[in-house]
């Protein structure tokens, strides 16, 4: 389910298959789905959000689309439960061109509304796959792992060659079973033990990037508006 224009456009921009648009009477449909007026008052009712915005929309879901073979830097979220830390990593993920997303057994519905909505559409742009970080670690990655106890600091590390950033829940941390070749921390100052997991993350995808050299990409400014006159972009 996809609330509000800006995402649904950002869904038809990634080639998702729209199924069927909902909306009050007089609301102008996004797509070419079939669609059905709802009476007044039902959005309100059925949607997520407090004051959405029409259509809600189904939104046929993609089938798993990162081929760990041909991918260099990943990230591998290890029961990551939060919803809207999920769609923030998304986010960031995409923002800093990281090649996909490993969602373990644990992690958050990658199809909640809350995580489509704090991704900001980058649910569907970000390859994703859901598997173990054993069969990461057998697809040739060099598993780094996360930890506030670590004494590497993440800015000192070779980020060289095909790596895996494992980032682990929010209660818990990385399950120190998994098959992690090196550990990293972010050293911050203050009383917080850690920082929160999306933060951590994008942190951690842009030194990464950095690291290896990845090209400037564009501004904000740069990028397409998906919002109809009007909308907030």
């Amino acid at each position: 389910m996809v609330e509000g224009p800006n995402l649904l456009r950002e869904a038809l921009a990634a080639g998702w298959a729209v199924e069927a648009e909902f909306g009050p009477p007089g609301w102008e449909p996004i797509s070419d789905a079939p669609r059905f007026v709802l009476a007044d008052g039902v959005l309100e009712r059925v949607a997520a959000t407090e004051h959405p915005q029409p259509p809600l929309a189904v939104v046929r879901l993609a089938p798993s689309r990162l081929d760990l073979e041909l991918a260099g830097l990943v990230l591998v979220l290890d029961r990551v439960a939060d919803p809207g830390n999920l769609g923030t990593i998304l986010r960031s993920a995409e923002a800093a061109g990281v090649d996909g997303v490993v969602l373990t057994p644990g992690c958050a519905d990658l199809t909640s509304p809350k995580v489509v909505r704090s991704s900001a559409g980058a649910v569907f742009h970000v390859p994703t796959r859901q598997c173990s970080a054993a069969d990461v670690a057998a697809a040739g990655f060099r598993l780094i792992g996360t930890s506030s106890h670590a004494t590497t600091d993440h800015r000192d590390l070779d980020w060289s060659g095909r790596c895996a950033i494992v980032l682990g829940s929010e209660a818990h941390g990385v399950d120190p079973d998994l098959p992690v070749d090196e550990w990293v921390t972010i050293r911050h100052h203050g009383r917080a033990e850690s920082l929160n997991v999306a933060m951590a993350a994008t942190l951690l995808v842009f030194a990464a990037q950095a690291s290896r050299g990845q090209p400037r990409g564009r501004t904000t400014s740069d990028r397409p508006s998906f919002a109809a006159p009007g909308e907030p972009s």
